[in-house]
């Protein structure tokens, strides 16, 4: 266990490249199972979720290999079809093999996912779309049991939520399903669209990428190919909110302003001026940020990745602020260790009402999950006096080198052993 020590009163200034999306890598990843042969992904985050998927893939008698930033996968012709608890509940996005063990081996046995503590985020969706597609679902000692021994067919499945979880897991087993499936109500989100573009890479047949009605033409096989992830949106959103709320000028590569619309639109009315061209964004903001209020929902609207950073952003605005969180009723958990650092806010439910302060002060304080712990490190950039962040491997889950990065911007960040008894 190791803690993140912050310098406070810090400016953000300078450039940084974003890697591939963590979010998006996971599900490619687990994509490479639907084919015999050697996938290869470029871009791939260096992140700890990738370690850990990497491993779970090994389990089932993949072969991994990184050379230069690529990560290779050698998927054999029998894979195992079950996914055991002690790696599977380190992330959540694990359940994505889900889909592509049903398809390929007609059966899959995987043990329900941990990942971060930001709320109830129920399977209802994925065992309800599975059963549709023909195969037998059911919760057995604490695994997900499915089988379709007679293989999947292609229906019509119409999701409650545009869940982005099932959306990725049924058109990974409809890819390999027999005939046509439609997904209605299906996730827009950038990374459902990379994965839709590598499922089409390896041969798969799909209309309706970045739309709300995905149709799969199921094919017999899949070919193993290669494919270049997408760069993090969340990521690029963190340090962009870390610019403006360091009153920085930071330019971030391999950035999509587009993917970042609403985002770049509330840091706009934050007072920052935003500029971008087609692969980079630059946030430049002297004066004290406005308070702005957000609301999160599915793509396009407000990431609820990033909505931890915004309500540190907004503990030192000038006014007001209501944060709405409609997705995960648990991402407001973090709101006590912000209030260590004197920040003002006051959480109800879904909701929270953040008064803006002048200034932070330094304490220590925890990182509960991934995006709460980056929210964290960015308000103990700002405060006055030293933050010490407990709990760094969550940062270690989703930002590459985050520690090395705030120190190229200017920031003095430096990682120790987090050991308690030593403090004692």
């Amino acid at each position: 266990m190791e803690r993140l020590r912050i310098a406070g009163e810090a400016r953000l200034a300078g450039e940084v490249t974003v890697s591939g999306a963590k979010n998006s890598a996971l599900k490619l990843m687990a994509a490479a199972l639907l084919a015999e042969g050697r996938t290869v992904l470029r871009e791939v985050p260096a992140i700890l979720d990738v370690t850990y998927m990497g491993r779970l893939l090994q389990r089932m008698g993949c072969e991994l290999d990184t050379t230069d930033g690529a990560l290779s996968i050698d998927v054999p012709a029998n894979i195992e079809h079950e996914a055991d608890y002690d790696l599977v509940r380190r992330l959540r996005a694990s359940i994505t093999v889900l889909g592509p063990l049903v398809a390929r081996c007609g059966r899959a046995k995987v043990a329900l996912p941990g990942g971060d503590s930001i709320g109830s985020r129920g399977l209802d969706m994925h065992v309800t779309g599975l059963a549709k597609l023909g195969a037998e679902v059911h919760i057995e000692h604490g695994y997900v049991v499915a089988e379709a021994a007679k293989g999947l067919v292609g229906t019509t499945i119409e999701l409650d939520f545009p869940s982005v979880g099932a959306t990725e897991n049924l058109l990974l087993a409809a890819a390999l399903a027999t005939g046509t499936t439609v997904i209605d109500n299906a996730a827009r989100e950038p990374e459902v669209v990379d994965l839709c573009a590598m499922l089409t890479g390896m041969g798969a047949k799909i209309e309706g990428a970045g739309t709300s009605m995905l149709r799969i033409e199921g094919q017999e096989t899949l070919s193993a190919t290669e494919h270049v992830t997408l760069p993090d949106r969340m990521v690029a959103g963190t340090w962009l909110i870390g610019a403006a709320l360091s009153r920085g000028d930071v330019t971030v590569h391999r950035a999509r302003a587009e993917h970042l619309d609403i985002v770049l639109e509330k840091l706009t009315m934050a007072g920052a001026t935003v500029t971008s061209g087609p692969d980079w964004v630059r946030l430049e903001l002297a004066d004290r940020p406005r308070a702005v209020e957000i609301s999160t929902l599915p793509y396009p609207g407000f990431p609820t990745d990033l909505q931890a950073m915004m309500v540190s952003l907004a503990a030192v605005s000038e006014g007001t602020s209501m944060i709405t969180e409609n997705l995960f009723d648990g991402r407001f958990r973090f709101v006590q260790e912000l209030a260590r650092l004197g920040a003002d806010v006051r959480a109800d439910g879904h909701h929270a009402v953040v008064r803006g302060v002048p200034k932070l002060s330094g304490a220590p304080v925890e990182a509960p999950d991934i995006r709460a712990g980056a929210a964290l490190v960015l308000a103990g950039l700002v405060a006055d006096g030293e933050t010490v962040v407990s709990g760094a491997h969550h940062l270690d889950r989703g930002y590459p080198d985050l520690d090395g990065v705030l120190t190229r911007l200017g920031a003095k960040v430096s990682r120790e052993p987090d050991d308690l008894d030593a403090d004692l």
